[in-house]
């Protein structure tokens, strides 16, 4: 009786038509009837077919309890018209089927009906790209502003303070990618949410669910930004918005009974002509609220019915793709059916039927429907409608982690980078962001990233054979000036350094004990004297 929940993919409306006619032809009794004087064998009455037919549709998942009974005779009247059943002299299509003991059979011929062909698509080629680092700019030399002190020295500065030979560094650039407009901002939620939402769906493509072309970026970055503290679309043009009749009727019943505005006196059934008001506006509109062009990836977010935070998920990204007029409208209908089915202060809305079941059987058609009128429209729109009521505070939040991942994005091409002359290095083709680290892992860092490449600068100074030793010594001295920390643990004892660095050689100074420069010279005399 369940039968098996149809998954996700292209026209699932048709999956869903065929599945039931499978499940009602292989499961409907069939018995010997007698009828104008004869009998009829495998044969069923009307009665008999809403009955069984009641029961299959509401233990099915991808119905529901919901499911009424005159929804259920509305469906049989549409198989009798696609010719799933027809009556014992043949006869569909023209004919009505009624609720009553009237005789039906299965025809002969496959009823099922075949999957209708593919819109060409272009695939991903329709979805705008990602702007990337590909296209930049060079950052202006001057700016209409104050330049302000610089922190970072200069390769002028360097080289006066520093004149350790380092090897040649090539031109560098700052670039940025041009100006983000507001239509490439546009483009990236467009880019992003589609992508988002094929991910939730769990399809590898949304051919035949979503056209690209069909979503407005512009409108997912109304919706997502142009709203007020409840997060309700708040719509720029206001002859978009819905007549002040309808928005007062609906405020009267959502608050009823301290919802009357016009303070119009009360008279019993009048909050059904209220309701019946808000109804004739919903049902007069050209189109669903969720649109003729969203409807296949509406009907593919009944088979995640089963996981709700994967449902309210799909809903989140999905809604977001409406024209926020039908978004806003949307919101406050469904708000609206809320209110009226948990106020126990509201006289019964109809004599015969539940105030939720009504509710959901006025609106749903409103909701979700598809161009071509398919045949399982009102039972999908039920399900839909039924969920989307119960989750109408959580379904029109934005996805967090699809808002995460488009600042990211934007902040990234925003970021100002270094390109060299003549490098070919690409470093934009995945984003990177800035991560806190501990401060063991800073200092190991510090030690990779700066100590390392000095301590190899040190050794290629020691090892230049070609530098004259003066030279040598001086460029150590200035090292050991700049970098003591490096020099030292290069060279922890005098003997280390002496094993390295060449000693002077000594110089020869004159002993002026013997000379006196200023007189001439004069040579040494010693008298002799002899002793007798």
């Amino acid at each position: 009786m369940e039968g098996k929940v149809i998954g996700p993919g292209p026209y699932r409306a048709t999956k869903l038509w065929n599945e039931t006619i499978k499940l009602f032809r292989g499961g409907m009794p069939l018995r010997r009837h007698w009828a104008n004087f004869r009998y009829y064998d495998c044969s069923f009455t009307g009665s008999e077919a809403v009955d069984y037919l009641h029961e299959l549709l509401r233990h099915n998942y991808n119905f529901g309890p919901e499911v009424t009974r005159y929804q259920t005779l509305q469906l049989l009247r549409k198989f009798l018209k696609a010719h799933v059943i027809e009556d014992i002299k043949g006869r569909h299509g023209t004919e009505d089927f009624e609720d009553n003991s009237h005789l039906y059979r299965f025809p002969t011929l496959s009823p099922l009906k075949s999957f209708p062909a593919r819109p060409l698509l272009r695939g991903s080629c329709d979805l705008p790209r990602l702007i990337r680092w590909d296209d930049y700019e060079e950052l202006p030399q001057q700016e209409n502003i104050a330049p302000l002190k610089s922190a970072v020295m200069t390769s002028d500065l360097w080289n006066k303070r520093h004149s350790v030979a380092i090897g040649d560094v090539h031109e560098c650039k700052l670039i940025r990618r041009k100006e983000i407009t507001p239509k490439q901002v546009d483009h990236i939620w467009k880019s992003m949410t589609i992508a988002h939402l094929q991910r939730v769906l769990g399809l590898k493509s949304l051919d035949g669910v979503l056209n690209p072309t069909h979503v407005n970026g512009k409108h997912i970055v109304h919706n997502v930004f142009i709203v007020n503290k409840t997060g309700i679309v708040v719509l720029e043009n206001k002859a978009e918005d819905m007549p002040y009749w309808v928005v007062s009727a609906m405020k009267c019943l959502a608050n009823w009974p301290n919802g009357n505005e016009t303070k119009q006196p009360l008279y019993p059934g009048f909050e059904r002509d209220v309701l019946r008001t808000v109804a004739d506006y919903f049902q007069r509109l050209k189109e669903p609220l969720l649109t003729f062009h969203l409807y296949e990836v509406f009907v593919n977010i009944l088979s995640l019915l089963q996981e709700e935070e994967l449902a309210t998920e799909a809903l989140k990204a999905s809604c977001l793709l409406l024209p926020p007029a039908n978004r806003r409208r949307l919101q406050l209908l469904l708000r609206l059916m809320a209110r009226v089915c948990q106020n126990p202060h509201l006289p019964p809305l109809n004599d015969t039927i539940a105030t939720r079941t009504l509710m959901v059987q006025m609106f749903s058609h409103c909701v979700l429907g598809s161009g071509d009128e398919m045949d399982l429209d009102d039972l999908l729109a039920t399900k839909l409608v039924t969920f989307m009521m119960e989750h109408h505070n959580t379904i029109f939040q934005v996805p967090s982690k699809l808002r995460c991942q488009v600042e990211e994005h934007l902040s990234h091409l925003k970021r100002v980078q270094i390109k060299y002359a003549g490098s070919d290095t690409d470093f934009s083709s995945s984003p990177a962001f800035c991560k806190q680290i501990s401060r063991v892992e800073s200092e190991e860092q510090k030690v990779i990233g700066t100590q390392t490449p000095l301590q190899e600068l040190l050794e290629g100074l020691i090892a230049d054979k070609e530098l004259p030793a003066k030279d040598k010594r001086k460029r150590l001295k200035q090292f050991q000036r700049s970098y003591p920390e490096v020099y030292n643990n290069r060279f922890p004892t005098e003997e280390s350094k002496a094993a390295v660095i060449p000693e002077k050689t000594p110089r020869l100074k004159p002993n002026l004990m013997f000379f006196n420069l200023k007189k001439p010279f004069q040579p040494f005399q010693r008298s002799w004297s002899f002793r007798a």
